[in-house]
Order: C-alpha cells, then sequence, then structure tokens
C-alpha cells in the first residue's frame, strides 16, 4: 500500500511564512501528491478541507525582483531570477531585463481581490559609485502621519526598502560592480492607486511598496470559514487584523492561539468559555468599530489621528463600541512600535 501524505510526515508541519501548525489531516485531504513540499515551500497554504492555495507576492518583492534583474542585465539579460523575501523563504520570479532595464510582473497568487495582481514594476539601472534607490513615476507619496515613513517621503515601507537594497547588493556582488543607481516605477501606479485604500490612507499619486513577509496571503470565501475552525477548541484564543499586529501579540500574549482575520472582523463568533482578545494596530479595529470615526474630525486617516492626538473623545467612543459587539472580549490596541495603545478589559 502507498504512503499517504500523513505518513510522510515526521512531527508537527508548520507553515513557514506563519508559523501555524497544519493538521496531518489536512494534508490526508489533499490529492496532490506534493501538497508538503508545497507546503514548506511558503508559496501555498492548506485549507482543512485539503484545498490547496496559492500565496501571491507582495509588491515588495515583486520590486526587489525588478531592481534586481535591472542590475543583473548590465551584465547580461535576465529572464528569471531568485529574490529572498523578508521571511527568509527563497522565491523564483519570471522577469524581462536587459541592459540595465528590468520589468516584474506582481503574481496575486489565489487572492480573489487583489487589485495589483497583474501589475508591472520596472527598474532602470545605472552604474555609480555608490548605491541609491530612487522612487519614480507610479509610486506613491506619503501625506498624512502614521504611515509606513514621514510625511513627503515615498510610499516603501522599512521591511520593504530593505529587501529591496538586499537584492540589489545581492547583484552588484554576482557582476562585480561597486555600485549602482536604481530607479524603481510602476508605469500604472497612478491609474491603479484609485483601486485601492491608498487615498483613504493618505498615500497619492501612486501606489506603496510593501510586504512585512514578502507574500501575499490568498484570500477567498473558504478562508472565512477556517479562520473560525482555528479558533474552536482552544481556551485562550486572540485575533488581530494584520501582520505587525499578529507578530507583536504573539509576544505580547505567548499562551493564546493568534489568528489573523484582516478586515474579516465581523466574521468574528468566540465561543462563551473562551478567553478572547482581539489585538492589532488602531485603524482596522476602530473603523470597524465606528465606520464614521473621522466624520468632522478633520483627519485623514485613523493612523493620523492616533499619532497627532491619541486621546482623541472618537477613538474613545469607538473603543466603546467595540466593546459593545464583543463585550467579553479583551480589546488591546498596539502602536508600530508594539507598545499598547489602548487595553479595554
Amino acid at each position: 500500500m502507498p504512503e499517504s501524505h500523513a505518513d510522510t510526515i515526521k512531527g508537527t508541519v508548520k507553515d513557514p511564512v506563519t508559523g501555524f501548525a497544519i493538521s496531518p489531516s489536512w494534508i490526508e485531504l489533499c490529492p496532490d501528491p506534493l501538497a508538503l513540499q508545497k507546503i514548506e515551500s511558503g508559496r501555498w497554504v492548506i485549507l482543512s478541507s485539503g484545498l490547496l492555495c496559492r500565496r501571491g507576492l507582495t509588491t515588495g518583492t515583486t520590486a526587489a525582483g525588478a531592481c534586481k534583474g535591472a542590475v543583473l542585465s548590465l551584465k547580461e539579460s535576465v529572464h528569471d531570477l531568485q529574490v529572498t523575501t523578508p521571511a527568509g523563504i527563497i522565491v523564483s520570479l519570471p522577469v524581462v531585463a536587459k541592459s540595465g532595464f528590468c520589468i516584474a510582473v506582481k503574481d496575486g497568487g489565489d487572492h480573489q481581490f487583489d487589485v495589483t495582481a497583474g501589475l508591472e514594476i520596472a527598474a532602470q539601472a545605472r552604474p555609480a559609485e555608490k548605491t541609491t534607490l530612487i522612487a519614480g513615476k507610479g509610486i506613491g507619496r506619503i501625506s498624512a502621519r502614521g504611515l509606513c515613513d514621514e510625511v513627503g517621503r515615498p510610499a516603501i515601507s522599512p521591511s520593504a526598502r530593505e529587501q529591496i537594497m538586499s537584492a540589489i547588493r545581492q547583484a552588484l556582488q554576482e557582476i562585480g560592480l561597486p555600485g549602482a543607481e536604481v530607479e524603481l516605477s510602476i508605469p500604472r501606479g497612478a491609474e491603479l492607486a484609485d483601486k485601492t485604500l491608498n487615498p483613504r490612507l493618505g498615500i497619492v499619486g501612486g501606489i506603496s511598496i510593501l510586504g512585512s513577509t514578502g507574500f501575499v496571503e490568498p484570500w477567498n470565501d473558504h478562508f472565512i470559514g477556517d479562520r473560525a475552525l482555528e479558533l474552536k477548541g482552544a481556551r485562550k484564543v486572540l485575533v488581530t487584523t494584520g501582520r505587525t499586529g499578529l507578530n507583536i501579540s504573539r509576544i505580547l500574549f505567548p499562551d493564546h492561539k493568534a489568528v489573523l482575520m484582516g478586515s474579516q472582523l465581523d466574521k468574528l463568533a468566540f465561543e462563551k468559555d473562551q478567553e478572547s482578545i482581539l489585538c492589532g494596530l488602531p485603524a482596522l479595529i476602530l473603523k470597524w468599530a465606528w465606520p464614521q470615526i473621522l466624520d468632522g474630525t478633520g483627519y485623514g486617516t485613523v493612523a493620523e489621528m492616533v499619532e497627532i492626538q491619541p486621546a482623541h473623545a472618537n477613538i474613545a467612543s469607538a473603543l466603546r463600541m467595540a466593546k459593545e459587539k464583543l463585550p467579553q472580549t479583551r480589546i488591546v490596541l498596539l502602536r508600530k512600535d508594539g507598545s499598547i495603545l489602548a487595553d479595554v478589559p
């Protein structure tokens, strides 16, 4: 009798991106004989039904590929390359790179709502004494406080910037150049920005270059049920809205089962005997609790309000509304540095 997927598992299998412990029974239900290898690659997520869903790549990973390809093509044409993600996982990207110019196409994976899927990100490289990154056309600029950088700066998060610079350094070492000036651009960035949340978040003129792990989590209707399934049966549970909140929550509350729900907070349904926490950065939680929180305040974003006026009355009101929705749940709002902004038992 041939071995099943579960028979080949030695010890606990963990998702290398999220750290989530995967039940062997989920792998057993998957008909793909390469299920285990796909999960361990970081590019695939498995559901409780055995369905495999493919992760996409962030704008940060795609931009890193474009910049690396541009530098490598100063020596010779490039058609594919590898990039290290902030999660430490190496991924392969197809590119079109020649004579210092490279285009990489963003892979949306199995995310039904990724409006940036298929987006071209371009880079132009020129030899130089030292290495610099220039944010060109289609990359948004920050117009509100509390975001990934200072007001007026390009909307490139610190983790994405480091990923890009690391890819450039790797390419320079491969071809033996001391430095390069690399201009990054998104030809359709300004056009696409209106279809994203960027204008409401305070990013203007283009899209942002982001990615704390390098991957875009797949999202479809199947996932909502699985997120709820992850919560069932655990005595201490924690729900968070984003990757930063998840990472910080695991440090602050290591004895709680932590689950990433994104913006799907309306799907929350804790069991009566569970010790539950809702923990994360303020924007999604407060907007979920009170969608009109910014009305009449003069602030463009919740992040800006929190940074400038953390004691604003609307923040306290939104927290009260959140407690009305989840009366048995502790609500913890985090600052980006990991400190606690508010803690409502």
